[in-house]
């Protein structure tokens, strides 16, 4: 598909109203973000069709919904794939059979994946001849999600799809939807109020509030943004591009080089020159003025303060990065050691980062 989604979008549902300008690229995910009553679905739904809206919608070369030309689409030719909270799968079919419903409905010179590969990347060949109804959570929603993959739609919708799911079954469906990430050649909306979800998945990232979208970008620019960073508060996060330089022959870990220097995990299965996300808590990075000595704490970037703004209860967010790159890491400490080493923009400094997640 050529391009990507623009929309501009004006609804009005009782005392809320939606006035959005959106441009998503035509691949990766795309992270609607923000508290609840943002707009995030509302979003999902009218570029759906599925309520109510004045505007624009294109989604690559395909116009869907434009006032101006009098063109409405219905939701039928939109070729939209769309995964709710409840999976609502078909109970009197089988999980095979909820695959095959989709995978009917489409040409066959039309379909993009095959079943076999559907089920392969959502690890669900075990589960092909059970009904819906005995399977947990995190399994519905893997299903769910491969049948909106074989409708072939033109854009896949995830709104909240862990929402409701214990921890583990939560972290089953995101590991399966960012190697699926890698694998899908078209756009994905993903709705979620979790900064750890937009960590994680997001290329792209538009924060809602009230309505209206307050920023968007690159994921990883946004998320070192102070702004964003005071608005999330305890569950601030940075997402940083890294590259796999080795694995370590005498321990369980891997080295990977970021913008500042090296980084050390436990052992991932990429190879060396294979990219890499990397997560970092602004509550797992603390700042220090000298460089590194002994310590159990391995991982130290030397970076420089590019700016700082107080949090609630004596706390400071530090935005820590270089000007040579778009990525930044922060890092949350406490006004009295703010005052202790006397941090100033622009000074070269040591983050010390005691915790490192890959996604």
């Amino acid at each position: 598909m050529s391009g990507g989604v623009e929309a501009q979008l004006e609804a009005r549902l009782g005392d809320f109203a939606l006035e959005v300008d959106l441009s998503l690229p035509g691949r990766g995910v795309s992270c609607l973000f923000g508290p609840s009553g943002a707009g995030k679905t509302t979003v999902l739904r009218c570029l759906a069709g599925l309520a109510p809206a004045r505007g624009r919608v294109v989604c690559g070369d395909t116009v869907w919904h434009d006032d101006a030309q009098g063109i409405q689409l219905p939701v039928h030719e939109r070729r939209v794939g769309y995964v709710f909270q409840n999976a609502a799968l078909f109970p009197h079919l089988s999980v095979a059979g909820n695959l095959d419903f989709a995978l009917q409905r489409v040409p066959a010179a039309e379909r993009a994946i095959s079943r076999a590969d559907a089920v392969a990347w959502l690890g669900l060949g075990e589960l092909l001849e059970r009904d819906p109804r005995t399977l947990s959570g995190g399994q519905r929603q893997r299903v769910a999600i491969a049948r909106a993959l074989l409708g072939a739609p033109r854009l896949l919708l995830l709104d909240e799809p862990v929402a409701s799911l214990d921890l583990a079954a939560r972290a089953e469906v995101l590991a399966h939807l960012q190697r699926l990430q890698r694998r899908l050649e078209l756009p994905v909306v993903y709705v979620t109020h979790a900064p750890d979800e937009v960590a994680r998945l997001a290329d792209h990232l538009v924060w809602l509030e009230g309505g209206r979208v307050r920023a968007a970008g690159a994921a990883s620019e946004l998320l070192g943004r102070l702004e964003l960073g005071v608005f999330l508060g305890a569950e601030a996060v940075s997402a940083l591009s890294a590259t796999v330089r080795e694995h370590d022959p005498d321990y369980p870990q891997t080295v990977l080089d970021c913008a500042w220097g090296e980084l050390r995990v436990a052992r991932v299965p990429q190879e060396p020159g294979e990219p890499v996300r990397v997560r970092l808590r602004a509550s797992d990075v603390s700042v220090d003025l000298d460089p590194p000595g002994r310590s159990s704490v391995s991982n130290v970037l030397e970076v420089e303060v590019l700016g700082m703004s107080p949090l609630a209860d004596g706390e400071v967010l530090v935005r820590l990065g270089s000007s040579a790159s778009a990525d930044a890491v922060l890092a949350r400490i406490t006004t009295r050691s703010r005052d202790r080493l006397a941090l100033e923009v622009g000074a070269r400094v040591f983050a010390r980062v005691k915790a490192v997640s890959l996604s």
